[in-house]
């Protein structure tokens, strides 16, 4: 159905290379010259780092973090949904679904009483319910939807502490 976190192909990463990690994770748009006088390396071996870390998919992509309500994307909600059949190819079939969805920014399966959870953003109420009944409440193999909104948001992070 989903991919699962793969953890036996990791990469052995030293000191450097999560010094250099840390530098990406606060500021994406650092430049090699900048991550190098920080972790006292020339250019080359700094950038070559960098690149093998990309290729073998400990840095997955660089981000761009917007502010939702000045983008008329102020509405969060946190949608936790169950599947009516859990077979490979059902499962299969509503993640090709979501995936199209520019609504649902992330989606997540997860355990217990459901089996996604979906985080999606609306202009306002009224185009998450338009969102609601006629995309999500429209998929064939939807079960129940239970639908949490989001007040503000205390802490908002993307780092991974090492």
């Amino acid at each position: 159905m989903a991919k699962s976190i793969k953890t036996e192909e990791m990469p052995a990463l030293d000191k450097t290379d999560l010094a250099i990690l840390r530098l990406l994770q606060q500021n994406a748009r650092i430049t090699i010259k900048e991550i190098s006088e920080k972790v006292h390396l020339s250019s080359t071996p700094v950038h070559e780092r960098i690149r093998r870390m990309e290729e073998t998919g400990v840095i997955k992509q660089y981000v761009t973090l917007l502010n939702g309500a000045m983008l008329k994307k102020g509405l969060m909600v946190i949608c936790y949904l169950t599947l009516r059949q859990h077979s490979k190819a059902a499962g299969d079939k509503f993640i090709k679904t979501i995936m199209q969805m520019d609504e649902v920014i992330e989606c997540l399966t997860i355990s217990g009483q459901f089996d996604f959870m979906l985080k999606v953003v609306a202009e306002n109420m009224d185009a998450y319910y338009d969102f609601h009944v006629n995309r999500l409440g429209q998929i064939e193999n939807v079960g129940n939807v239970q639908s949490v909104f989001v007040m503000g948001v205390i802490k908002q992070s993307h780092q991974l502490v090492f």
